[in-house]
């Protein structure tokens, strides 16, 4: 048998006068049917501290177990690659100080550079992102991302590169799919999405220019800092080991909205813009 012990988040627990039940990683409860196998050996099985050969009848339990999806080959931890090793951060010290720490914690090897550029500086060009020869970029904002500001980073896919970000709009921030290679979904498909989803889209691309008049700041508290953190480390983590996402949405077309108020994470499904064509010449 090629697997046995159960993936992470699905646990078995015996019910008084029911038997045994599978809790999934939805939360749901589903009862498990042993008939002639012996419960105690199961267990142990599932645990994966018996690996010995075993009866039909648990054999038949254990196959079914794998054919649902519950359980897991070895290893279950797949460790960091060293080629993707070197993680690129760039951005604000709220986001990427803690996103450093959890990078550094899963095995890469993140490098924190500086702040987003200062309002008439001249744009980052992709020659600097791709300085020290990183495997990923991954750039964080505390605030609206400005015109321009990550078109140079969205070419970074072409140079066998993945990109990665966040930002933050108010109580609202927003995780945006990890871009690995030509087609993905880049920043600029991102904000052309939302501008054709919303009836507010002139609203939308103003508040984005700026300027933008507000009373008290919203401040990323600690807990929404480390929130967004881990969304990102969980992103790269899966980019470089090639696990596979939860069920849901594909993690290449998936926009993740947080409620920094409440701390609730929707998904969104968005994909590429396809180029326009290009107006046909007149004659004459």
């Amino acid at each position: 048998m090629s697997r046995s012990r159960l993936v992470p988040g699905v646990e078995v627990v015996a019910v008084p006068r029911r038997g045994l039940a599978v809790r999934t990683q939805e939360g749901e409860f589903l009862s498990v049917r042993t008939a002639g196998a012996d419960e105690d050996v199961l267990l142990s099985r599932l645990t994966g501290a018996t690996t010995g050969p075993v009866g039909e009848e648990l054999d038949r339990v254990v196959r079914a177990f794998e054919e649902a999806g519950y359980l897991a080959p070895e290893p279950q931890d797949a460790p960091w690659p060293a080629a993707r090793r070197d993680i690129r951060v760039l951005g604000d010290p709220v986001l990427t100080e803690p996103l450093a720490a959890q990078l550094a914690a899963l095995g890469a090897r993140p490098r924190t550079t500086g702040t987003a550029p200062a309002a008439g500086a001249s744009p980052v060009a992709v020659e600097d992102l791709l300085d020290g020869d990183p495997s990923a970029v991954v750039w964080c904002l505390d605030g609206p991302v400005p015109d321009g500001l990550w078109d140079a980073a969205d070419r970074l896919p072409s140079h066998g590169v993945a990109w990665l970000r966040c930002h933050r709009e108010g109580w609202q921030a927003y995780v945006e799919p990890v871009a690995a290679a030509p087609g993905d979904v880049t920043s600029a498909h991102v904000r052309s999405r939302r501008l054709a989803a919303t009836a507010a889209h002139r609203e939308l691309a103003a508040y984005w220019s700026g300027p933008r008049t507000s009373g008290g700041p919203a401040r990323l508290t600690p807990p929404a800092a480390t929130l967004l953190a881990a969304l990102l480390a969980d992103e790269l983590t899966r980019w470089a080991t090639g696990a596979p996402a939860p069920a849901g949405l594909p993690a290449r077309r998936r926009l993740r909205r947080v409620d920094l108020r409440t701390l609730t994470v929707t998904e969104h499904p968005v994909l590429p813009v396809p180029d326009v064509a290009p107006m046909p010449r007149k004659d004459g």
